[in-house]
């Protein structure tokens, strides 16, 4: 008779065996999903190599419920008591993952992220040097030593022992970004110690170090406020905002607000709890932005563990979640953010964006309708329900709507480029080209080094056989602007051939088919020329290339009658380097267009 124990070790031995089959199937296999969950195989391996799936899918829920369903079947085993905590802790499903968590450090003592979660908990529950031996067993890594040093340093202030949490914020041989984040909590500390003075220096020295992250610049401006400076707060907000790139951020603007009005403003951390949370929000965020994903998520929900409603790492934890494609999930999670922040109409707009990627684009629409009727005097919604109709080929509602923010702007300045250009290839996909050619010059006015115009309205021009000299210079400047970019390069690849000159036409979507080879669309036009050259052979390899990556529908017939009957052959344009003059290098992205007189068009537009 065989023992349990010789089959456990049995099915460990095939469970190990079968995790090799799933690493190399697991990149290339999506799931069929059924009715919202794949059938649940019942056998140990089958729950494994289910739970598997589900985690390269970022489905952690789904793979909870497998490795919770294999473990029953095995309980001994190290790598799904591991594997069955790192997805109950990623889901937030916290009275599972502690009680796994437990489990795992009795055969792995120093599992960071098991220890981490238990001295959250003990934290909660007031057992502060159970919480302190907990986080010092974390201190693996140089990850989990800042993690490890900081949080024991929140754990003292919360037992009043402001002098010793100051004094441990070190750490030997520290890399720039980690002394970041340890004078950053050291500001953080002696601010909610009611200590301005050192909170002050420390914060400048971090603003000194980086002036451009909100969170830092949000802490600083209100630690000087609540020492009652509201002049030098405001000039410490105005430097971050000067320095940073694009649009001021909401909070930004909604600070500087009640700084002008003088409203009472308090320090960004007022409890050690609060304090402990943003270590993991803050090292979360980071991690998640750098590809870490997996991890990420992990810190933003002990974050949340601590503080269910902090804004940012619910925001975070939506955009990772949307980085992995669960946009569901990032609705659900941008619905937990309080109401009525200053972050509620960027919130309002991503969800829209969310609903749009889950083909429930009439939802998309009635959410950013009743968000501009909410904001009657913001562009942003408007702006988005062009982008998701533009994206949608829906070209003629997408003009309506970008007329709106056209309309609100008032006198365009040159960051409004992008308003015109748009609605500029809208009016162009919708064959009003006139509309179209005002609306690419305001935006080239407005910005005369934007590549993606220089590149729309130089083609268009070449494609009319209007403006020829006039075109070629503009997205010649375009590929001198983006040199890596394959759709531009194509662009000015496929000028050269519309105008004859073949050769130079070879020459530059050779480079586009470098850049962007996955790319149906290039490498047909890359054929085109070829074909026009006399390289027959390599003619027809491109359009078969052509044909495997799958072209848009329409392309497809034109792609095998060239196969079938060839091209046919034009003479070399003897005119085309006077027309030209001097090529630029080569060039960056933009996106599919249509055709015209069934010949398709290079990628003009994002």
């Amino acid at each position: 008779m065989i023992s349990t124990r010789t089959l456990r070790v049995s099915n460990f031995v095939l469970l190990c065996a079968l995790t090799v089959i799933g690493a190399l199937l697991a990149p290339v296999t999506s799931f069929a999903w059924s009715n919202g969950e794949l059938e649940t195989a019942r056998s140990l391996p089958g729950s494994y190599l289910a739970g598997r799936f589900a985690r390269s899918n970022n489905d952690t829920g789904q793979a909870a419920g497998f490795y919770r369903n294999a473990l029953v079947q095995d309980p001994d085993s190290g790598i799904l008591l591991e594997r069955a905590f790192l997805m109950e802790a990623s889901e937030a499903n916290w009275d599972r993952a502690i009680a796994l968590a437990e489990d795992v450090v009795k055969r792995q003592p120093r599992h960071r992220m098991a220890r981490l979660l238990l001295g959250l908990q003990d934290f909660k529950s007031g057992d502060f040097e159970k919480s302190i031996e907990n986080f010092k067993a974390a201190g693996s890594g140089p990850i989990g030593e800042l993690t490890s040093v900081i949080t024991r340093a929140w754990v003292e202030q919360a037992r009043g022992r402001t002098i010793e949490a100051l004094s441990s914020l070190t750490l030997r041989k520290q890399a720039d970004w980690a002394r970041f984040y340890l004078r950053y909590h050291r500001a953080l500390i002696a601010d909610q110690a009611g200590r301005s003075s050192d909170a002050q220096r420390a914060f400048e020295s971090v603003f000194q170090q980086d002036n451009k992250t909100l969170r830092t610049a949000l802490a600083y401006t209100r630690s000087v406020a609540a020492s009652g400076d509201y002049r030098r707060a405001k000039g410490i907000l105005r430097n971050h905002m000067r320095q940073s790139a694009g649009e001021d951020h909401p909070l930004a603007v909604d600070l500087m607000d009640k700084l002008t009005r003088g409203e009472n403003i308090g320090s960004l951390i007022s409890t050690p709890q609060e304090g402990l949370a943003e270590v993991f929000y803050g090292l979360g965020e980071a991690l998640t932005g750098e590809g870490g994903v997996s991890i990420g998520i992990l810190y933003l929900q002990m974050a949340l563990y601590l503080e269910p409603r902090h804004p940012f790492a619910l925001a975070a934890l939506a955009s990772a979640y949307e980085s992995m494609k669960r946009f569901e999930k990032a609705i659900e999670t941008y619905d937990r953010i309080p109401d009525g922040s200053a972050l509620q109409l960027a919130v309002d707009i991503r969800k829209a964006f969310n609903l749009n990627e889950l083909e429930r684009v009439d939802d998309a629409r009635l959410q950013l309708e009743k968000v501009a009727a909410d904001y009657p005097d913001s562009i942003k919604p408007y702006d988005a329900l062009g982008n998701i109709m533009r994206g949608r080929k829906r070209y003629d509602e997408a003009i309506g709507y970008y007329s709106k923010v056209i309309d609100l702007i008032g006198k365009p300045e040159e960051k409004d480029w992008v308003y015109f250009y748009s609605r500029g290839t809208c009016y162009e996909r919708t064959k009003q080209w006139a509309k179209a050619e005002i609306d690419l010059q305001q935006a080239l006015k407005l910005d005369p080094n934007q590549a993606l115009t220089l590149n729309y309205l130089g083609y268009s021009w070449i494609d009319q056989n209007l403006n020829l000299r006039e075109g070629m210079k503009l997205i010649e400047k375009a590929v001198s602007l983006k040199p890596d970019d394959g759709y531009i390069v194509d662009s000015l690849g496929w000028a050269h051939y519309r105008t004859g000159d073949y050769q130079e036409a070879v020459r530059f979507l050779e480079k586009a088919v470098e850049l962007r080879p996955e790319d149906p669309v290039l490498n047909d036009h890359l054929g085109d020329a070829y074909w026009q050259v006399g390289r027959i052979r390599e003619a027809r390899f491109q359009w078969d290339q052509a044909l495997s990556l799958k072209p848009e529908p329409d392309l497809v017939g034109p792609i095998e009658k060239k196969l079938a009957e060839g091209l046919p052959v034009k003479r070399q344009a003897l005119a085309a380097p006077s027309l030209t003059g001097t090529s630029a290098p080569v060039a960056s992205t933009t996106a599919p267009e249509g055709n015209t007189d069934g010949v398709p068009l290079p990628q003009r537009r994002q």
